[in-house]
């Protein structure tokens, strides 16, 4: 591999390439095709190559939280070892960022530090192809292997002045994506060794996970299992309850992805299964109910008209065995149904960003209406109560691109009030405004005919 900043001729068809930015980037002699195919999808997602920095996805409490449970926290003494302390004399910046772009920690040359907080290059920061264009961390995501962008090759025109190579991180159980390591700097951070170092590191902290998730679990086999209750964490202070439930969680994320899917995806132990229609539709009504229910209440929420107790036994008898493969203890336990571990699903996540004011958060969390095809009441009034919650809370606080981002999603299609809102927000000059304006007149076409 050649430096990529080298030879000139890439630099010169970069710059060439930001004068047609807003065409159709057509093939320019000298332009890498992931670059000019990385232009189109930021060009698509309406980022701004003049915009001077990347916006902020948390505050700082919302940050500190977010971070201490995630999993990626089990893995930064490995990411400090082998890329944060040596980077401090070195001119070179290394970020850990979630799963969708988020920075979530900044580290390194202290002067270099301060230099790219001009850029928002910062803990809490979204750099994700959707809001900053082409940069390493999002784009790393967005491709799912480790990349290298330098110089002009960044969408964002304010960024030229730095180069970086960025590698996905990826769970070394179920290989979902969970995050990205970046190191950011001037032509080192682009050099022939950079990336190898960078993808050794991650390969180093993939394992190092992997190690502490089978010891926690030998842990575990060693004491008698016990089922959570409300006086559970009983002799232990506040600090030291969140402390563990911290640890935890930056091991294992115990999660129901039920946002935008007809089969929920279920992660616990380490491992991610994609479930039936109805046991998405049990789990889901279980994960937000941990106080548990009755076989009577349980079926009411999951059959429309009068529900058989003795069916949803049977489909419990098949849940269990579909969890007793992933996790024994977190088997169902029953009179009342009731799970044992907590067990997270994004649409609860949603609904506790929105509780803290968080609707940014919120948004970035949602992917689309709870089991959209579910006919079980149950499921169809916490689909209504997420939808409805987040649609005022956009409305009522959020920002033009908070609103632009409600309205592309597939239920908001024919949502004029969004877009009027929108278009109240947007500046005169905006190049946005053409195509929201475009979607009302749509709308109202439509509604004529």
């Amino acid at each position: 591999m050649t430096n990529l900043l080298q030879p000139e001729p890439r630099q010169r068809a970069a710059l060439a390439g930001h004068e047609r930015l807003g065409g159709a980037t057509p093939e320019i002699p000298g332009l890498r095709k992931l670059i000019r195919e990385s232009w189109q999808r930021s060009a698509s997602f309406k980022a701004d190559p003049d915009s001077l920095a990347a916006p902020l996805a948390f505050d700082w409490d919302e940050l500190e939280d977010y971070r201490r449970q995630h999993p990626l926290a089990a893995i930064m003494p490995v990411i400090n070892k082998l890329l944060v302390q040596p980077s401090h004399d070195s001119g070179l910046l290394v970020a850990v960022g979630d799963e969708v772009g988020r920075l979530l920690w900044v580290d390194g040359d202290p002067a270099l530090q301060r230099r790219a907080e001009g850029m928002m290059f910062v803990p809490g920061a979204d750099w994700s192809e959707a809001s900053v264009g082409t940069s390493a961390p999002g784009t790393a995501l967005a491709l799912g292997r480790g990349i290298q962008i330098a110089g002009a090759e960044h969408y964002q025109r304010a960024v030229h002045p730095w180069s970086c190579t960025a590698v996905p991180f990826h769970d070394p159980d179920s290989g979902a994506v969970l995050g990205v390591v970046d190191i950011t700097g001037t032509a080192t951070a682009v050099a022939p060794h950079t990336l190898s170092l960078v993808e050794a590191t991650v390969a180093a902290a993939q394992a190092q996970l992997r190690v502490e998730r089978l010891q926690h679990a030998a842990d575990l086999s060693r004491k008698p299992a016990r089922r959570r209750s409300p006086a559970s964490g009983a002799g232990q202070g506040p600090a030291a309850r969140e402390g563990s439930r911290a640890r935890e969680g930056s091991l294992y994320r115990n999660s129901l992805q039920l946002l935008g899917r007809d089969q929920a995806l279920l992660s616990m132990g380490g491992r991610t299964v994609s479930l039936s229609a109805r046991h998405s539709e049990i789990l889901a009504l279980l994960s937000t109910h941990p106080e548990g229910l009755s076989a009577e209440e349980l079926s009411s929420l999951l059959y429309p008209g009068e529900g058989s107790t003795i069916t949803l036994r049977a489909e419990m008898v098949r849940l269990r065995k579909v969890i007793q493969q992933l996790s024994p203890d977190a088997v169902p336990g029953s009179r009342p149904y009731r799970l044992p571990l907590d067990l997270v699903p994004d649409s609860g996540q949603v609904l506790s960003c929105l509780q803290r004011g968080a609707h940014r958060i919120a948004l970035e969390i949602y992917r689309g209406q709870v089991l959209p095809r579910s006919e079980a009441p149950g499921i169809a009034e916490l689909r209504s109560r997420v939808s409805f919650l987040l649609r005022e809370a956009v409305l009522t606080d959020g920002s033009a691109e908070s609103l632009l981002k409600y309205a592309a999603l597939p239920e908001a299609r024919d949502d004029v009030g969004i877009r009027r809102a929108a278009l109240r927000l947007l500046p005169p000059r905006s190049p946005k405004r053409a195509a929201v304006v475009a979607d009302l007149e749509r709308l109202e076409a439509e509604l004529r005919a």
